[in-house]
C-alpha cells in the first residue's frame, strides 16, 4: 500500500487464502470461522461496512483476541439526507401523489390529516449515533421537537431529551425514526408490542438495519390503522419479497437499501482503512473499534 509503505498487502487467489492468513497480522473483509481457525497471528480485522451482514460476529470471532473495526460514520450525511427526504415525503402526503402519477390521475383534493408540519411535530430518534444525531440536527432546523433514545448518549445538538430506552417517548412521537445497528439487543426490537405504544397518527421510518423490525407486525399495524404511514430503506428480508403487502400500502415509501448512496463513498472508506493501517503499523489505537459482544 503506497499510502502506508511499511505495510505489505497480500491479495491471494482463493486457493492461496489459507496460507496468506497464516502469515497475516491483519485482514480486510469477512472472515468465516473456518478461515479464522487457520490464522496464527491475526490481531486486527477491518470490516467493509458500518454494519456487516448477519453472521459476521459469530461466537469464535467474538471470543478471539483480535480487534475488529468498522466503517461507521463514512456516509452519515447521505443517510441523514435520505431520511429527511423520506420524512418530508410522508409528512406532505407524497406517496398518494406518486400512486396518482403512475395512473395519470389528477386529484388535487387533500385530507388535512395527510399533512404534518414539521414545525409542529415531535420526532423520536432511536439510536443517537452519528447518523441519528445528524437526523436530529436537521429536523431541529425545521422547528421539530426532537427526542432521542440511546443507552450510550445523553445529549446531542438539537435534541430536547435523550433517554436510554424509547418507551417513555413513543406515545408522544409523531415520527419514530430507527437508526440502530443490528445487535443481539436490537434484533426484532420493533414488534407488535412496540408498535402498540406508538401514536395512531405516527409515521415510522427505518434507515438502520432490517433485522431490527418484524415486517409482518409493521404491516399488521398499518393495516389496522395503528400507524399513519411508514418509510423503509432496510428490511428483515432483502430483497423484500415481491408478494409482500408492504409494496402496495398506500402510505408507505420503500427504497432498496440505498440511503448511504452518494458521492465519495469509496474515498471515505479508503480513508478509514488507510488511517487504521497507519495506526496499526505504528502501534497506535485504531479508530472505529467495535465491541464484538454488541456487534458495533
Amino acid at each position: 500500500m503506497s499510502d502506508v509503505p511499511e505495510l505489505t498487502v497480500l491479495a491471494p487467489e482463493p486457493s492461496e487464502v489459507v496460507d496468506a492468513l497464516r502469515a497475516a497480522d491483519a485482514a480486510y473483509g469477512v472472515l468465516p470461522a473456518e478461515l479464522l481457525a487457520a490464522t496464527t497471528r491475526l490481531r486486527w480485522l477491518q470490516a467493509q461496512q458500518a454494519g456487516p451482514p448477519p453472521g459476521f460476529y459469530y461466537p469464535e470471532l467474538v471470543a478471539h483476541p483480535l480487534v475488529v473495526t468498522n466503517m461507521r460514520a463514512t456516509y452519515t450525511d447521505h443517510v441523514a439526507e435520505h431520511t429527511l427526504a423520506l420524512i418530508l415525503s410522508l409528512t406532505r402526503g407524497l406517496p398518494r401523489y406518486v400512486h396518482d402519477q403512475a395512473r395519470a390521475q389528477w386529484n388535487p383534493d387533500w385530507d388535512p390529516r395527510s399533512v404534518t408540519p414539521l414545525s409542529e411535530a415531535t420526532a423520536l430518534v432511536i439510536g443517537v449515533g452519528a447518523v441519528g444525531a445528524e437526523i436530529g440536527r436537521l429536523l431541529a432546523a425545521f422547528g421539530t421537537r426532537v427526542l432521542g433514545a440511546d443507552p450510550r448518549r445523553t445529549e446531542a445538538p438539537g435534541f430536547t431529551d435523550i433517554t436510554p430506552e424509547p418507551e417513555q417517548h413513543l406515545p408522544t412521537a409523531d415520527l419514530v425514526i430507527l437508526t440502530v445497528p443490528h445487535t443481539p439487543a436490537t434484533e426484532g426490537m420493533v414488534d407488535a408490542r412496540f408498535l402498540e405504544q406508538c401514536k395512531r397518527s405516527a409515521y415510522f421510518v427505518n434507515v438502520g438495519r432490517g433485522p431490527t423490525v418484524h415486517l409482518d407486525d409493521l404491516d399488521a399495524a398499518l393495516e389496522a390503522g395503528e400507524l399513519r404511514g411508514a418509510a423503509l430503506d432496510v428490511y428483515e428480508i432483502e430483497p423484500l419479497p415481491t408478494h409482500h403487502p408492504l409494496w402496495h400500502r398506500p402510505r408507505v415509501l420503500l427504497t432498496p437499501h440505498v440511503a448511504g448512496a452518494g458521492p465519495h463513498e469509496a474515498e471515505r472508506r479508503y480513508a478509514v482503512l488507510v488511517e487504521n493501517c497507519r495506526r496499526f503499523v505504528a502501534g497506535e489505537d485504531l479508530i472505529n473499534v467495535v465491541d464484538k459482544t454488541q456487534w458495533f
